[in-house]
């Protein structure tokens, strides 16, 4: 470990986990096209509109009977959209191993009082036995658990022939791993994540199977308007072709054309990956020399290359108690805040101490190799006190 500053510094110390980095050349130069001023009821706001949800499509290959659209209050609104206008006709499997699993889960038994729930959870850094799960009741998960840094690797455990639906919350995956759009029946996200677009819309994916529900179970609770994606049960489709539920950012959507357009120009869905992928082969480089950090995830096989997540391993780290452990790493974060050189990297609050490193492909590698060295200096600064 070094105790001297390093020389280089990564060109952009945008490392948070969302929002997240803006896609390498970013400048307001991107939004001149934005018809700032206009209704995005209009000809040149619905254009735009569907413009986000066809290129979305394109890029991450739904298939042609999925249905995708633009709704409220950002992933959030999405997943909530989702569990309040689906849930209840089934027993549902709640998965959670990291913070906004268990936000849903919370969700569906306070605010829903489902009657008919269980919990399959595990502790931050591993992923549940998914073979738990029961094809004949529905099921939400997040595909990329934020904050514990540990995905699913793949829907093998997801049957074909399931009869309950299948609910995903996909923030952090969609645009970064490729997800086996026929094992799932609703996904979610938001454009302030993985693309590095602005905050405040989510967007949501429906199968057939998804639609099929909606128009034939109605919940027993009522529905505020910003979750209704029916009327005289049927699919208000307009919600997907561009027909906003509530008034849209048209800043923030030009901002989100710009991200696909990028998204498109390095190779879509496979150099989004390939970008991605390496920025977590840098760190894996450097946790294989490090004396003091290791992954939270420490299976290879579930660890997220975006949600990058480490703890601390040193003995003297180890000595500390819980409130201890959780102002030193807190301090590693300050430091290197304070040089400029890594901004919002502290892990999340609820998850164990230590650091969170975003590495989705709005990220440059070489960024990711200039923060390695600085992390050993403050991690160093931070030991001496």
């Amino acid at each position: 470990m070094t105790a001297v500053k390093p020389n280089a510094r990564p060109a952009c110390p945008n490392f948070s986990s969302g929002p997240c980095a803006k896609r390498p050349g970013w400048t307001t130069d991107a939004l001149g096209d934005a018809p700032f001023g206009r209704s995005h009821r209009a000809k040149v706001g619905k254009v735009k509109l569907a413009e986000v949800l066809d290129k979305s499509r394109k890029i991450l290959g739904l298939p042609d009977d999925y249905r995708i659209g633009i709704v409220p209050a950002s992933d959030t609104g999405a997943v909530e959209m989702a569990m309040w206008s689906l849930l209840g006709a089934r027993g549902v499997d709640m998965v959670a191993w990291e913070s906004f699993g268990e936000g849903w889960i919370t969700d569906v038994a306070k605010q829903l009082k489902l009657s008919d729930v269980r919990t399959i959870r595990a502790d931050y850094g591993q992923l549940p036995d998914l073979s738990q799960v029961d094809g004949d009741r529905d099921v939400v998960l997040t595909w990329n658990g934020t904050t514990s840094g540990v995905r699913v690797p793949n829907g093998d455990w997801i049957k074909d022939d399931r009869k309950g639906l299948v609910i995903a919350d996909s923030t952090s995956a969609a645009f970064a791993m490729d997800l086996p759009w026929k094992k799932l029946d609703v996904v979610t996200w938001s454009w302030q994540k993985v693309l590095g677009g602005e905050g405040a819309h989510g967007m949501i994916v429906l199968s057939p199977r998804a639609v099929e529900r909606l128009e034939t179970y109605k919940p027993a609770w009522p529905l505020p308007k910003i979750f209704r994606m029916t009327s005289g049960g049927k699919l208000i489709e307009g919600i997907f072709v561009g027909d906003t539920i509530n008034t849209p950012s048209m800043l923030a959507v030009e901002d989100q054309i710009d991200a696909l357009n990028w998204a498109e120009s390095i190779g879509g869905l496979p150099g989004l990956i390939r970008r991605s992928q390496a920025n977590l082969a840098v760190i894996e480089d450097w946790v294989a020399q490090s004396d003091w950090a290791e992954f939270l995830a420490k299976d290879k096989a579930v660890r997220s290359w975006t949600s990058i997540c480490l703890v601390i391993k040193h003995p003297e780290f180890l000595k500390l108690d819980e409130e201890g452990r959780t102002a030193f790493a807190k301090k590693i974060a300050s430091l290197l805040d304070k040089e400029g050189v890594a901004y919002d990297i502290a892990s999340y609050r609820d998850a164990p101490a230590g650091l969170r490193i975003w590495g989705g492909a709005t990220v440059e590698a070489e960024d990711v190799k200039a923060l390695a060295p600085w992390l050993d200096w403050a991690f160093n600064a931070a030991l001496k006190g």
